[in-house]
């Protein structure tokens, strides 16, 4: 059979298994690469590329910057760093009409500057911010939508698990995709802010003013915020200067986020315990789809499958722009129908190479396939945000969320314009590097 049909029909298989068994996608694609490798080449090969590259790939220790963020985000959230985040941006914003929904994106945005991921940045914040709103009569859609969408700014603003992912599967520098990934993250977070106040603008039900507080009030509030802001110019600050790599700047994120919990007194061995135990169980999923990835990109590599694409495509007569449009098109439809992140892993392969080939830059291509990413988080019917909100409030009604998160789609997809029309949004900082 000739080599590209293989490629074709391990796809077909990858998705049969994904949609019809409701196989996970990390053993998909592992399964299904180990078996077309052992087909084209042999089975022996096969069992040596598992072990030669895996070997290989986990053997770095570019790959512990993973777990360490992660748990440097868990602590953040066990030691109650997220939910005075949370109380300092409602006590400036919660007397506004939509205050609550704003002070909780913000409070998000703000969170996701130490944890980078957008799951734990939703249950977090939601744990803290769902009570509150629904104290002051918010629209339960609404509600739930600021949640869901505010924990997506997990997978945009460093230290981004997704953007550490994508930095190792396509051997960029991880520091120039977290610098590329501020401006956006901050420009999609005030986008999302200008969304909720001109919902309420025009619907005043929708979120209803809260009390006011003192200015006193307000700059007593702010030490919270400046625990995270330290923790966030400690990492980032310390990796521009050159102080420290990746994985330096993570054991140095969990060190400093471990003395500002004994410092406040709020650390216990318990929290600690629970911190790993949740970052054990996100890094290993982390880890079983990137191991899937890698044997499936072998793979569909000995099938020539993704060169012969990338050729086929940048062949046709279309602007550039356009092929990168429908990419990303593809990017939405799949993010909707199976974990964003898995379909991530699994599509880098086949669509990265197409994209440089093209001649867009890597960093910008990767940042926004991250915003892409960040909105299958929210799209239904597998928008993962979605459902955590629901499981922290089995009240609302999921219609409701996925009505009240359109109009957040828009801003996202604003967002993503504005950085194909000004691509220095995201070139700026990684420049000042060099």
């Amino acid at each position: 059979m000739d080599l590209l049909y293989v490629g074709l029909l391990g796809i077909v298989i990858l998705i049969l298994l994904l949609f019809v068994l409701g196989m996970p996608v990390g053993f998909t694609m592992a399964v299904v690469g180990f078996l077309g490798f052992g087909y084209v080449i042999s089975f022996e090969a096969a069992l040596g590329m598992i072990g030669t590259d895996l070997w290989s790939t986990f053997s770095s220790d570019g790959f512990t910057v993973i777990p360490l963020f992660i748990f440097m985000g868990f602590l953040s959230f066990n030691t109650g760093i997220a939910e005075r985040l949370y109380l300092s941006a409602y006590k400036w914003f919660g007397h506004w009409r939509g205050g609550l929904a704003i002070a909780t994106i913000g409070a998000c945005e703000m969170f996701a500057a130490i944890c980078g991921s957008n799951t734990a940045t939703a249950a977090t914040m939601g744990a803290v911010a769902l009570p509150q709103m629904k104290k002051y009569k918010y629209d339960m859609g609404l509600s739930a939508a600021s949640v869901a969408i505010g924990g997506a700014l997990g997978t945009v603003m460093p230290p981004s698990v997704v953007l550490i992912i994508i930095a190792l599967q396509t051997e960029q520098s991880i520091v120039d995709l977290f610098f590329a990934g501020i401006i956006p993250a901050l420009l999609m977070g005030l986008l999302l802010i200008v969304t909720v106040y001109i919902l309420c603008l025009f619907n005043k039900s929708l979120g209803p003013a809260g009390p006011k507080t003192s200015f006193g009030e307000k700059i007593q509030s702010l030490y919270s915020v400046a625990e995270a802001l330290a923790i966030f110019i400690l990492v980032l600050g310390g990796l521009y200067a050159g102080f420290f790599t990746p994985t330096e700047a993570g054991a140095m994120g969990v060190f400093f986020t471990l003395c500002v919990s004994l410092v406040g007194k709020r650390l216990t061995m318990k929290k600690v315990i629970d911190a790993m135990d949740s970052t054990l169980k996100i890094s290993c999923m982390v880890f079983m789809l990137v191991s899937g990835a890698i044997i499936f990109g072998r793979f569909l590599a000995v099938t020539r499958l993704p060169f012969e694409v990338a050729s086929f495509i940048s062949g046709l007569s279309m602007p550039s722009y356009l092929i990168l449009t429908f990419i990303l098109i593809i990017y939405l439809i799949g993010g909707c129908f199976m974990d964003s992140l898995g379909f991530l892993v699994l599509t880098i392969p086949i669509f990265f190479p197409l994209a440089t080939a093209l001649g867009f830059d890597p960093i910008w291509y990767s940042i926004i396939l991250t915003l892409v990413t960040t909105m299958g988080a929210i799209t239904p019917p597998v928008g993962v945000n979605i459902y955590v909100v629901k499981a922290l409030d089995p009240d609302i009604p999921l219609e409701d969320i996925f009505k009240s998160i359109s109009f957040f789609m828009l801003a996202c997809v604003i967002t993503i314009i504005m950085l194909f029309i000004f691509p220095d949004l995201v070139l700026f900082l990684p420049r000042m590097l060099k």
